[in-house]
């Protein structure tokens, strides 16, 4: 019964000595440069959108709940920010070369499709960033009217569906 005691007292212990360790939040506050508006359409209704269901993993502007700020749960939102900016950053979409950006594009409509993203981690908290069909279908037909435009402004690229490097 002791060791148990023990244990416990460690378990307490560390968890309230790892409050100590927070997290550098991903929040910037401003113009984004290179938002993915700045070089390509994004309609009113397409913003809207990827705000809702995107922008927090995949933007350099994350809205935290209340609960971000206990420890292990920050470092396990925080993973999720960070592999979701490194996958597609939207803010930072224009620094992205052609072939990249065509790419991700192509991605963003698979994983929609697939059902992939948002992820059903996210919308387990977040119930407004499940996307309806009609929303799916709009995203859809914007990533492809981007990938066309790609298309046009790098005539001989040689883009093509199963030809394209990251």
């Amino acid at each position: 019964m002791k060791i148990i005691k023990i244990v416990l007292i460690l378990l307490l212990s560390s968890l309230i000595i790892i409050q100590f360790f927070g997290i550098k939040k991903n929040q910037s506050s401003g113009d984004q440069p290179n938002h993915i508006s700045k070089q390509f359409n994004v309609s009113a209704e397409v913003e809207t959108i990827l705000k809702t269901s995107c922008y927090d993993c995949h933007s350099n502007n994350t809205v935290y709940p209340w609960y971000s700020s206990i420890q292990p749960v920050a470092w396990w939102l925080q993973g999720h920010v960070n592999e979701g900016r490194e996958e597609l950053n939207f803010d930072e979409f224009a620094t992205y070369n052609p072939r990249r950006q065509f790419k991700k594009m192509e991605e963003t409509e698979e994983m929609l499709l697939e059902g992939e993203m948002p992820l059903s981690s996210y919308i387990i908290i977040h119930s407004d960033a499940v996307l309806s069909a009609s929303q799916k279908e709009t995203i859809t037909n914007w990533t492809k009217s981007i990938r066309q435009e790609i298309k046009t402004k790098s005539p001989g690229s040689g883009f093509s569906e199963e030809d394209n490097e990251d």
